[in-house]
């Protein structure tokens, strides 16, 4: 067995970032309101952030633009919302998972070339990125960035050159794309929104007025007070215009069943009063929870999740078990899914800043915790620890997923097989280094139930990948 220190060495699982788009018909500027969506989707990246936009009805080459390290309330002030004018935008939110955590990769991208001006924003991973960044380069591209969607830039400028519109270089550039992406592109007079074909991140289309709005979740837009028209499909490319919105579907997949979503978007990554595809989040958490308390019953005096995404498992848990729902853990808001970690030497547990027990609530207890996943096992048994502490009696931790066993290449911060406690380890083993009394996982065949029947990617959990797996490291000079 590999040492425990190896086995228990950090863990934190996170999505690639949230991309948002609005085009103002009426010529009322956006940038506030990408700002308050941005906040909307905050949780999805809190690396960097940044908005680009333009006025349709000024000059085609003028794209204001504002970037910065961190949080959406750090980087933007109200003097610089003010000076960033124009009726049709983009944003995003970022968490790096390929690409190294610096400015100059902060998005949206801005290029200029001799159509004009692109800016773009985009979530997920594209697989083949190196090769495709090397035909560029051996064609005369000088790069600004590491990271993938400057590869995609390049390809849409690329062949817009010899297409009759934007949209139509879009369809071209996907041809040779391969991997997830959803993105959000802003020319001079368009606003376009692109899905992969699998459908790996999620997009939507909302309503405000006289504004259209793409965005990553419709949780965004219940925050602008916008209206959810429909998400957009895998493969579409959506067009809005002055002349409203039009759709092209030349390629979505002919064969729906091989559409590959994420299933961590219902799982963890989406905030619970998000709609992904039709399928609330909040409910497919819920019902992990009944497929747990089903699946794998134990006896306890409590249930609780590990906040925030363990939550809704453990009110399904207690619904359909009987055991009463409470809460364990009180939760320091103010620090995000990232935040400066403390020295070794101050044996300040990372954990411990975020989290603290309620003693009163478990003291003497059979405690249920339940959390979102077990990826290197760190927190997990951190946070058992700190219950066991608290006086709990048992501690039974149950996961709404199956065990990490394979890396993922779309998107999702989930490391090489080496670093995932699961792998090569029982169920037994995992238990006893996590130190809690019985260890229970999602049954993988509860994952399709989970998105009400829709295609999703279990690759993480399976190894079965919808596309070859890169041969290659994808991961530029990320350094986590």
């Amino acid at each position: 067995m590999k040492d425990e220190r190896e086995a228990l060495a950090g863990e934190n699982l996170h999505e690639e970032c949230g991309v948002f788009g609005m085009y103002d018909l009426d010529g009322n500027p956006v940038a506030s309101e990408i700002y308050y969506g941005l906040f909307a989707l905050q949780h999805r990246g809190q690396e960097s952030c940044g908005i680009a936009v333009s006025d349709t009805k000024g000059p085609k080459g003028k794209v204001y633009v504002h970037k910065g390290m961190g949080l959406c309330n750090e980087t933007f002030t109200p003097e610089i919302l003010e000076g960033l004018y124009g009726n049709i935008g983009v944003g995003h939110v970022r968490y790096s998972t390929a690409g190294s955590s610096t400015l100059e990769n902060a998005q949206p991208l801005v290029l200029n070339y001799v159509k004009g001006t692109l800016a773009l924003a985009h979530n997920g991973n594209l697989v083949n990125a190196p090769a495709l960044r090397r035909e560029l380069e051996y064609n005369g591209a000088i790069f600004q960035t590491t990271i993938d969607s400057e590869v995609i830039a390049y390809h849409i400028a690329r062949e817009r050159v010899r297409t009759a519109n934007v949209e139509c270089a879009v369809a071209n550039a996907m041809k040779k794309l391969s991997g997830a992406y959803a993105l959000v592109i802003a020319s001079p007079r368009k606003l376009i929104g692109v899905r992969d074909p699998f459908g790996f991140k999620p997009l939507c289309i909302g309503k405000k007025e006289n504004a259209w709005i793409l965005v990553s979740e419709s949780c965004a837009l219940d925050t602008l007070g916008a209206v959810f028209v429909r998400d957009v499909e895998p493969g579409e490319i959506v067009t809005i215009n002055k002349d409203g919105i039009h759709s092209d579907k030349t390629m979505c997949l002919a064969n729906r069943q091989k559409q590959a979503r994420c299933v961590f978007e219902y799982i963890y990554f989406a905030r619970p009063d998000s709609v992904f595809d039709g399928v609330s989040v909040y409910h497919s958490r819920i019902y992990a929870g009944r497929c747990l308390a089903k699946d794998s019953p134990v006896e306890a005096d409590l249930v609780v999740g590990v906040p925030e995404s363990g939550n809704a498992a453990a009110l399904g848990y207690s619904m359909e078990s009987g055991i009463p729902y409470g809460t364990a853990f009180v939760k320091n808001t103010y620090v995000g899914r990232t935040f400066i970690k403390p020295r070794q030497s101050s044996r300040i547990s990372a954990v411990r800043v975020k989290l603290n027990v309620l003693k009163e609530a478990v003291a003497g207890k059979r405690v249920i915790m339940i959390d979102d996943s077990i990826v290197r096992g760190t927190t997990s048994h951190q946070i058992v620890r700190m219950l066991r502490e608290a006086g709990a009696r048992e501690v039974h931790v149950k996961a709404s997923a199956p065990p990490f066993l394979h890396p993922c290449y779309f998107g999702t911060d989930i490391p090489s097989e080496d670093q995932l406690i699961a792998h090569g380890r029982t169920v037994e083993e995992i238990c006893r280094l996590l130190g809690a009394d019985t260890l229970s996982y999602l049954r993988p065949e509860r994952l399709t139930e989970l998105s009400k029947g829709l295609p999703i990617c279990t690759a993480c959990f399976t190894g079965e990948y919808p596309i070859t797996p890169p041969a290659e490291d994808i991961r530029g000079d990320y350094i986590k």
